[in-house]
């Protein structure tokens, strides 16, 4: 391959930070017109690559070629003048502003006295040529989280991006919102822009990736083409050792109802109805999941259920007791425990020590300590104990939680709250940017916790999660409840269409009771 046919290419590309060697003379090209998947496990080193790519850092050693000619690219606005353009998997948007405020915002070609008509002409363009379909006078938060998508592509084609990295850019939509992606970016390869793709889904790299670049511990030990390339072959190469996607689930063993939630509604944090009259049912042994896109009333749900935010309506009964207006200590005596979708903000304290994270939720127990003393030998003991029995890689007990990776970060999390025999399990994108190796790992943590009869609620914008483990699943769309269903009669395409709104629910179940 010569650097005549490369958009992109990159030769000994090494980045250090303190104590760590990210990029290791990591050569990486991608030819014009090409979709190349960029794979690895979280810390392999594909954040730092793609951000040297886009200017957001220096490489220490190496050089950039684009189109065969060597770069400096020093920041974004450099990237960008070079034709390079990133989608972030969290999109950067002012909810307030329309699409097409939005699409202008932060250039410096616009004149002060904004012509808002020319501007969403130009706009409109965009969004016909590429496929793209959105209303450019439409405010963000009127618009889907597919629309929303595709108002950040149209961002970068704007500034005259001719290559477009997207980051995990289907973490978020349905089924058919990633396939009519994938419609948008096959039509821009054969229009000859060059799209690096990255995303820990391996059936979505087979089947939109021409090749593959993996990366593993800050080197590249793989690039491929994807003809006769199996999700097994990516996955070995990722983590080094074979990763097994189908864990073993034994037929469900349903006991009694351990949740009840009974025409629950509650409000978000703008004051305004997130949920609306939801009722579901998990029982002892089994697990239920709740697909969704995200901003559905997921977090709401988790939140009112684990007594972080108030009924407006409704019951909630755990394990028969009746619990109309719980506080988050109730509900931990009662033998909830909770995995928060945010495990840095909201699961763990960052700065406080894994020992300490550890025992957050039992150092009221008589073992822990008398009063308001607590034992730090005991504290330690239980620690070291959580720290062998899940596997939690740390230098130490005493290192801050924040120095930890996501998966381990994870995994004290898990430790922390199952540790207590939970009666019920509310687990919320437990795997959320975990690489596959961590990802393995928590499922066969909350499919044991099933065996042990417990009984977990797992919320998850991850449909192939959804599918793996779940026995049971509901679909939440605007706060209610669309369908329900066995996971085993289950249809994909069905529960996509109730995730965007659909109504038709033959495939659904009556409700457990």
């Amino acid at each position: 391959m010569t650097t005549a046919t490369n958009a992109v290419e990159m030769r000994g590309i090494t980045k250090r930070f303190p104590g760590v060697l990210a990029n290791d003379q990591i050569d990486f090209a991608v030819m014009t017109g090409e979709i190349h998947a960029l794979l690895g496990e979280n810390g392999a080193g594909k954040s730092t690559l793609m951000n040297i790519l886009s200017g957001l850092y220096r490489q220490d050693e190496g050089v950039i070629l684009i189109n065969g000619r060597h770069v400096e690219l020093t920041s974004p606005r450099d990237a960008i003048r070079h034709g390079i353009g990133m989608v972030h998997q969290h999109f950067l948007l002012t909810q307030s502003q329309s699409v097409t405020e939005n699409v202008f915002l932060g250039l410096r070609e616009v004149s002060f006295m904004l012509d808002q008509q020319r501007m969403a002409m130009e706009v409109q363009r965009i969004s016909e040529q590429y496929r793209l379909p959105v209303d450019p006078n439409a405010k963000i938060w009127q618009l889907s989280v597919g629309e929303q998508q595709r108002v950040e592509i149209i961002k970068v084609l704007f500034r005259g991006a001719e290559i477009l990295i997207l980051d995990e850019p289907t973490a978020v939509l349905t089924p058919q919102e990633a396939e009519n992606l994938f419609i948008t970016l096959r039509s821009m390869a054969a229009d000859g822009k060059t799209i690096i793709f990255i995303s820990h889904k391996l059936e979505e790299v087979l089947s939109i990736a021409s090749r593959v670049t993996v990366l593993r511990n800050g080197k590249v030990v793989a690039t491929q083409s994807t003809e006769g390339v199996t999700k097994t072959d990516l996955a070995s190469m990722m983590v080094g050792r074979q990763v097994l996607f189908q864990l073993e689930k034994p037929p469900v063993q349903r006991g009694e109802a351990r949740l009840r939630l009974k025409n629950v509604s509650a409000l978000d944090d703008k004051l305004l109805p997130a949920l609306h009259s939801v009722s579901l049912t998990v029982h002892s042994g089994e697990i239920v999941g709740v697909a969704g896109v995200a901003g559905n009333g997921q977090r709401e749900l988790a939140e009112v259920i684990c007594g972080l935010r108030p009924l407006t309506d409704g019951v909630i009964e755990v394990a028969g007791e009746s619990m109309k207006r719980p506080s988050a200590r109730q509900m931990i005596d009662a033998g909830v425990a909770y995995v928060p979708e945010d495990r840095n903000a909201t699961g763990s304290a960052p700065n406080l020590s894994v020992a300490e994270n550890l025992v957050l939720k039992s150092y009221r127990k008589p073992e822990m300590g008398a009063g308001v003393m607590l034992d730090i030998a005991a504290m330690r003991r239980s620690a070291a104990s959580l720290v062998s029995a899940f596997n939690i890689v740390t230098p130490g007990i005493d290192t801050p939680a924040r120095k930890l990776s996501g998966g381990n970060l994870q995994k004290v999390i898990l430790a922390r709250e199952i540790s207590g025999q939970p009666q019920v399990l509310i687990a919320a994108s437990p795997t959320r940017g975990l690489d596959i190796g961590a990802t393995e790992t928590v499922r066969k943590i909350l499919l044991e916790e099933r065996s042990q009869g417990a009984a977990i609620l797992l919320i998850s914008e991850d449909l192939d999660e959804i599918f793996a483990i779940s026995d049971r699943i509901v679909v939440l769309y605007e706060g209610k409840i669309m369908g329900e269903f066995e996971a085993q009669e289950a249809d994909l395409t069905q529960i996509g269409l109730l995730m965007a709104g659909g109504r038709d629910v033959t495939h659904s179940t009556q409700a457990q009771v």
